[in-house]
């Protein structure tokens, strides 16, 4: 059939067309069968994957088959839902991980553009990788072949699968090497991969599983390398995940042979269940029956919950795979880039907004963005003088101009904020107002002003009360005292961190000297600790002003003999205040809860927030909740008051009704559930100078990226809380 000028099918336009059979027989009635196809060339050239000679980047993710109530029966509606989420997190690309899909799936990955890698049903892990693989196991020859005959067959017809799987950890012999000439026999369209094939065996792509960025940069960069590198499972999204991801594309992005890969994986594999309290839960392993084969929560590490809900990482991922990059030119202009291959920027506009100190002070639009794939276009934005005592930020999103099959017009499919002035991190200042008094009597330091009362405990050295205009800003019992500690992530749990960096749960911290003093009426205490179990010391200075604020200076000194200390969880303070506290108002990343190594996705800005809104419900309770970067962090009443805190450079801060002990599953990870969780009756806040990443390569061993790492040393954390009143 010769068929010209025919428009070509890709991810970014799925153009199809209707192919119509009919088969007349001798006798009786004509039989017709429609079927929708496409054009497009699929090759390797170069050590690249080319669709339709462009050598594409995968923007990928694994999808298993689940619905939270269907179990393994998943309805249209819910794949579309699907489709709907990949176009909006910038998803191009799909493997079907580890069988073949419902066929609807290929039809409508056909329908709205989805790159598809369609593997075989072949698993054979819990035999192992050796000698006793299924691979190399005759008996199990004509398997491997007929399911992936079956594959080919069914599915051939799609313009949307541009790669063959032959299975997912099946190990690797004779059994793979006849199914690979097999499909190559019955189709050489197409390149076919599997991953125990390494990059010397039998498959046409380098696609290792959780290949670190190391590992990654050495194949990418080396000249002797002629596969495409394409991780068929990268980025374990298991619970708070997905720091560091922007690493892995900056260098995808820098080499050209490395090519993407897919994310593990697309939706939490947990379905609703309804405990025997009457509570809803997304249940795992181990939740039925104490008999069953159990992995726990390990089925739960995707972008989005089961009910299709973005996880926070999802908006990381959103922002990193997007298609469209704006920097600042040398010269003051601003620069676009395009990286899709096939279509111009003509479907979108730009929508820029200036901010000053946080606030928006300007905003203008570009309507026609003459920009062709994988070029480049410098655009001049008028946004006025600047005044270089400010810290001023450009915001600019791209919109659809009008409704795609998916998605709205006037979705944003790409966000970027640019710096224009250098970081300003202003910490407030005191005045040297002078206090009323001190009082120093039963076992209690009392520092009193005309509108505040400010208690140290002499037995331990911490605040132990702190009211302003009438208000306790402290729980009842509580205490403002330094934190290392974060509830253990998955991550956590899968590097055995909860474990290794236990002594800094506990690290022996004994008040060693309080020393009370005044500077020209201004109070000051300064408290020394020993840390016997990390062998350091601690000190904590604070000065008290006449108006309340609290200035602190919390500096951690390792002994000139200490042993060998692990690194910690985080460098800061706690300051449980009572739960009536229900808003942060802060100047820092957002909106959502954001990383050190997950920053992406979150703009510096002014936001205000309800406390109950900053705790996100992992499947399995963890730390959650924080953001980054911040110039000032503030908790307040329904009045508007409360305390602000403020620091020499941007720090990071949560404000959660959660404790650390509520969330923190302890030594050996358990089978819990946010949705058996109850609030406490608390804002817990925690101000960090420092915190740990969360890290993405894998869930089971690898730690962040040193960069993102608390090392043992020494720090020190300048603060100052100050007094708030009516902000609202």
């Amino acid at each position: 059939m010769d068929v010209k000028n025919a428009d070509k099918w890709s991810a970014e336009s799925p153009a199809l067309y209707t192919l119509t059979t009919t088969f007349t027989p001798k006798k009786g009635a004509a039989e017709t069968i429609p079927i929708k196809m496409g054009f497009r060339k699929v090759e390797i050239k170069d050590s690249q994957l080319l669709v339709n000679g462009q050598p594409v980047l995968f923007k990928g993710a694994n999808r298993h088959e689940l619905d939270p109530d269907g179990g393994y029966v998943v309805s249209e509606e819910r794949m579309l839902q699907d489709i709907k989420r990949m176009k909006e997190m910038n998803i191009n690309a799909v493997r079907t991980c580890h069988y073949p899909d419902d066929p609807r799936w290929y039809d409508l990955c056909d329908q709205y553009g989805i790159y598809v890698v369609a593997e075989a049903n072949i698993e054979s892990h819990g035999m192992g990788y050796g000698k006793e693989s299924l691979a190399k196991n005759r008996a199990y020859h004509k398997a491997h072949l007929e399911r992936n005959r079956r594959n080919v067959a069914a599915n051939r017809n799609h313009p949307s699968i541009i790669v063959w799987s032959l299975g997912n950890e099946g190990g690797y012999g004779k059994n793979f090497e006849d199914a690979y000439d097999m499909v190559k026999g019955m189709d050489a369209s197409r390149p076919v991969q599997y991953e125990r094939a390494g990059h010397d065996g039998k498959t046409d792509i380098f696609c290792p599983m959780y290949f670190p960025y190391e590992a990654s940069e050495r194949y990418a960069s080396n000249p002797a390398s002629t596969r495409p590198l394409i991780q068929c499972e990268y980025a374990h999204a298991m619970g708070n995940s997905e720091g560091g991801f922007k690493e892995y594309w900056d260098l995808i992005r820098k080499y050209p042979k490395f090519q993407g890969g897919y994310i593990w994986d697309f939706v939490d594999q947990s379905i609703r269940h309804t405990t025997p309290e009457g509570k809803m839960v997304y249940a795992y392993g181990g939740d039925f029956k104490s008999t069953d084969p159990s992995d726990q929560n390990f089925c739960d590490n995707g972008l989005i919950s089961p009910d299709r809900v973005f996880n926070p990482h999802a908006y990381e991922v959103q922002r990193v795979y997007q298609d469209i990059h704006t920097t600042l030119t040398p010269e003051g202009d601003i620069e676009v880039f395009n990286e899709r291959f096939f279509a111009p920027l003509d479907d979108v506009r730009m929508e820029w907004t200036l901010l000053t100190d946080g606030r928006p002070t300007r905003t203008g639009s570009i309507n026609d963005l003459n920009v062709s794939p994988q070029g480049r276009s410098k655009i001049k934005i008028d946004f006025g003088p600047i005044n270089d005592d400010t810290e001023a930020l450009l915001n600019v999103a791209y919109t659809l101009k009008k409704s795609t099959p998916v998605l709205d017009g006037g979705t944003v499919i790409a966000r970027e904020q640019i710096r224009l002035t250098p970081e300003r991190c202003r910490m407030a200042r005191p005045s040297d107002k002078p206090v009323d008094y001190i009082d120093r009597s039963g076992g209690v330091l009392t520092i009193k002003g005309k509108n505040f009362t400010v208690a140290f405990n002499e037995n331990n050295g911490f605040i132990a009360r702190y009211e302003v205009d009438g208000k306790e800003m402290l729980n009842k019992g509580a205490m403002i005292t330094p934190n290392f500690w974060r509830a253990p992530t998955d991550n956590d749990y899968g590097a055995g961190l909860q474990k290794k960096l236990a002594v800094w749960k506990d690290p022996g911290i004994k008040l060693k000297s309080m020393k009370p003093g005044h500077r020209n009426g201004v109070a000051t205490v300064k408290a020394v600790y020993t840390m016997s179990n990390v062998a350091a010391t601690l000190t904590m200075e604070y000065a008290i002003n006449g108006d309340g604020a609290i200035s602190i200076v919390e500096k951690m000194t390792p002994e000139a003999d200490s042993k060998e200390v692990p690194m910690l969880f985080r460098y800061g303070i706690q300051m449980p205040m009572p739960a009536r506290y229900e808003t942060v108002d802060y100047y820092g990343r957002g909106p959502g809860e954001n990383y050190c190594d997950r920053q992406q996705a979150s703009d510096l800005g002014i936001y205000r927030q309800s406390v109950t809104s900053q705790a996100y419900p992992y499947i399995r309770p963890q730390e959650t909740g924080t953001r980054t970067d911040l110039r000032r962090w503030a908790v307040l009443d329904e009045s508007g008051s409360g305390v602000e805190f403020t620091s020499t450079k941007p720090f990071s801060a949560s404000a959660i009704h959660y404790t650390i002990e509520s969330l923190d599953g302890g030594p050996e990870k358990p089978n819990s559930h946010w949705g058996e969780l109850t609030q406490d009756d608390v804002t817990n806040v925690l101000v960090d100078y420092a915190q740990l990443g969360m890290g993405c390569v894998d869930s089971w061993g690898a730690l962040p990226l040193p960069q993102y790492r608390v090392p043992f040393g020494e720090y020190t954390f300048n603060l100052t809380i100050t007094p708030v009143k009516n902000r609202f």
